[in-house]
């Protein structure tokens, strides 16, 4: 940090502890290397891009390569990198000195127990979740050994997991601790130019042998514990557009600075079969492939719908090369003799061609449908329908049922995609405790004849309750018994009622989420009680998954604010209650007996506790930015004084959810923490979002009643 503005590292300590910061705490080199997003994201609206590279210690391509290929990280930025000035350091003078003095006058107030350091540090889960579970970890018998159940680390890093082992996305104690949770599968990203030599530029293959090194080992360990590997295929990957100067028979599409490698080209076709098989003969015993042909990435031609731009793929219906694309990747798994699956994804693709997509798939692929895509759903008397990424609706909808009976006429098999642990309405706490939805669905599925589920995306990979709930549900069918049967193992027979009760009253109140794909990618949920307050709008436009700013309009997606807001207090009411019943069942001694269930308990408590708090502040947030805009277009001190008094409340609310946050995180690095997203907030956002708050009510709102002063009594 010093380096990067001009400054000592002493001018640097001085300045924190004189702002009343503790610490610093000490950064070990696996939470450097696991925090590049996080300081990407805090750094992306102060520093310019050189000084960012420098904090970083990165190259441009590194960096270009990061914001690209790091699950859309780029978009989720809002695809764009805002305008800074370069930050050069200045010895304070006396304002800035007296600024400092009052702020860590407040902090010591508001946090007496210190701000960054933290009994729990960043990133500590991961060195509890990679340990061997005591006495070999909670074996039991998988409860539906039939039916594939696989799931995303909780923790790996998504750009290029495989090129450090160190890191590794799938050490043994969270594979044993998936393995307990009825998990029989893992998946991690793969880019076939990564893994195998680039017939065309083998620079971009560097250190394939290694990657393929990593995974074979992970696919022995994981083996040893009766997990799968499956590898992400989005392929063939777009190249810049300045590749094709070399190679312009291999163009197809081209959007923005890429362009798609035409798979209607013979030499693009026997690259993906060559790739694909060479990664089955060196990793022998791999789980298998899922694909995606439709994603946000650019791959095939017809992946965005433009594929009449191409000479080649223009004159091909879509539905061929989509297929085709499949087909080439059975082929290469055919070549190498390898036992390995192959799970076509529908993400993406268009309702005009994708019956015909599945009567052109190879026979040995299994079809995979998000479960609850197009279920109808009315919230707070809005109606509309579910994308995916739900909790808070229980599949499966009519698309996947339509697509699963047309891959059933094929004799394909049938895989769900849902979220089990937790989903974008809201990632930044491991598991959402509501466990009787994601029970429901289960059984549902089961019902409905899958022979197996994707548990979710990035997000939602922590051993929870979630997880093995679903696998006792798929094979019993009886969501209540398999609550209770998995509240018992994990809490003892004495506190399972109280969970299972907490389960479902969690899940009703998280029946109430106004879903809408732009409220689950846009609204402050993400960061809760992180996000900061303006006196005046920003003017910046809501992100996915990143920056939610305080743009409603964004947030709200098709539902009117005033619903949004109420919505969000009745989630957040419900698991206020449920969580409070939960507390005093535990006070009035039905607790857990042991300290394995003692542990379990309090994560499933802070867990709950911080899904609440962020839910709360989501509805505040929008209370506030009405308040705001009424306080605005005030003409009168009556018009100003019910805004104001709202305002106010939601401040003094808001620095009392941020510093109860705080609190939970010092204890539970978990909380906060996304695999994809890293850090959506850590310790000093929060405190920063007290300073904001205090800010507000001492200057701003102080401000605006001496514009707008209450009249005299009389």
């Amino acid at each position: 940090m010093a380096r990067v503005v001009g400054a000592r590292p002493a001018d640097i300590l001085r300045l924190g502890r004189a702002m009343g910061l503790d610490g610093p705490p000490r950064i070990s080199p696996q939470q450097q290397r696991r925090s590049y997003l996080t300081v990407i994201r805090r750094n992306w609206h102060l520093l310019p891009y050189e000084q960012l590279l420098e904090l970083l210690g990165w190259t441009a391509d590194q960096l270009a390569y990061t914001l690209r290929e790091d699950d859309f990280l780029f978009i989720k930025l809002g695809s764009l990198k805002p305008q800074c000035p370069p930050l050069r350091w200045q010895a304070p003078d006396a304002a800035p000195q007296a600024r400092a003095r009052a702020m860590a006058a407040l902090l010591r107030r508001e946090f007496p127990e210190g701000i960054t350091t933290a009994p729990d540090p960043l990133f500590g889960f991961v060195e509890r979740l990679s340990r061997k579970p005591s006495g070999g970890g909670p074996r039991r018998p998988d409860a539906a050994p039939e039916l594939l159940r696989f799931c995303y680390s909780y923790f790996a890093l998504y750009g290029d997991p495989l090129l450090e082992d160190a890191a590794g996305p799938y050490p043994d104690g969270l594979l044993a601790r998936l393995a307990a949770a009825g998990v029989n599968g893992v998946w991690l990203q793969a880019v076939l130019y990564k893994l195998a030599p680039f017939p065309w530029d083998a620079s971009i293959s560097a250190g394939w042998p290694t990657r393929l090194k990593n995974l074979r080992a992970l696919v022995a360990r994981a083996a040893r514990r009766g997990l799968r590997v499956f590898l992400y295929l989005n392929e063939p990957r777009a190249m810049p557009v300045r590749f094709f100067q070399a190679h312009p028979q291999l163009k197809g599409v081209e959007e923005g600075d890429h362009a798609t490698l035409c798979t209607s080209v013979p030499e693009v076709q026997k690259y993906l079969v060559e790739s694909v098989a060479s990664v089955c003969r060196a990793v022998p015993e791999l789980g298998g492939f899922f694909t995606i042909t439709a994603s946000e990435n650019l791959t095939n031609c017809w992946s965005h719908g433009g594929g009449a731009r191409c000479p080649r793929c223009g004159q091909r219906p879509p539905a061929d090369v989509i297929a085709e694309v499949n087909r080439l990747v059975a082929e290469g798994i055919r070549r190498a003799g390898s036992a390995a699956r192959l799970l076509v994804w529908d993400w993406g693709w268009d309702d005009a061609w994708a019956e015909q997509v599945i009567r052109q798939l190879p026979a040995e692929a299994a079809l995979m449908s998000v479960s609850e895509w197009g279920l109808p759903i009315e919230r707070g008397g809005v109606k509309s329908a579910v994308g995916e990424y739900s909790i808070s609706a229980v599949g499966p909808g009519p698309r996947a049922q339509r697509h699963w009976a047309w891959a059933r006429q094929r004799g394909l098999k049938t895989v769900a995609k849902i979220q089990a642990g937790n989903t974008w309405e809201l990632s930044a706490v491991p598991h959402l405790p509501a466990v009787a939805n994601v029970a429901r669905h289960a059984a549902n599925l089961r019902q409905a004849g899958v022979e197996g589920l994707m548990l979710g995306w990035t997000l939602g990979g922590y051993p929870s309750a979630n997880l093995e709930v679903v696998s006792q549900a798929l094979a019993s069918g009886a969501p209540e018994a398999a609550m209770q049967q998995v509240a018992e193992r994990r809490f003892g027979p004495e506190l399972a009622p109280a969970v299972v009760a907490a389960w479902q009253q969690f899940s009703a109140a998280f029946s109430e989420f106004p879903f809408h794909i732009g409220v689950v990618y846009s609204g402050p949920q993400q960061l809760g009680p992180a996000n900061l307050l303006w006196e005046t709008p920003t003017g910046y436009r809501a992100t996915m998954t990143g920056f939610p700013y305080d743009d409603l309009d964004t947030w709200r997606a098709i539902y009117p604010a005033e619903v949004l807001a109420e919505q969000f207090e009745k989630v957040a009411e419900g698991f206020e209650r449920a969580l409070a019943e939960l507390k005093a069942a535990v006070d009035a001694g039905r607790a857990a007996r042991t300290p394995a269930r003692q542990q379990a308990l309090a994560e499933e408590l802070s867990a709950a506790e911080a899904a609440a708090l962020h839910f709360r502040s989501t509805a505040n947030q929008a209370r506030f930015v009405l308040a705001r805009r009424v306080l605005l277009a005030a003409r009168s001190a009556d018009e100003a004084r019910p805004p104001l008094d709202a305002l106010e409340r939601l401040l003094r609310t808001e620095i009392a959810l941020a510093r109860r946050l705080h609190d939970l995180q010092r204890r539970d690095s978990r909380l906060g923490f996304e695999a994809s997203n890293q850090y959506f907030y850590v310790s000093v956002d929060l405190a920063e979002k007290v300073l904001n708050c205090h800010d507000l009510l001492d200057r701003w709102l102080a401000a605006q009643r001496a514009r707008w002063p209450a009249p005299s009594p009389r």
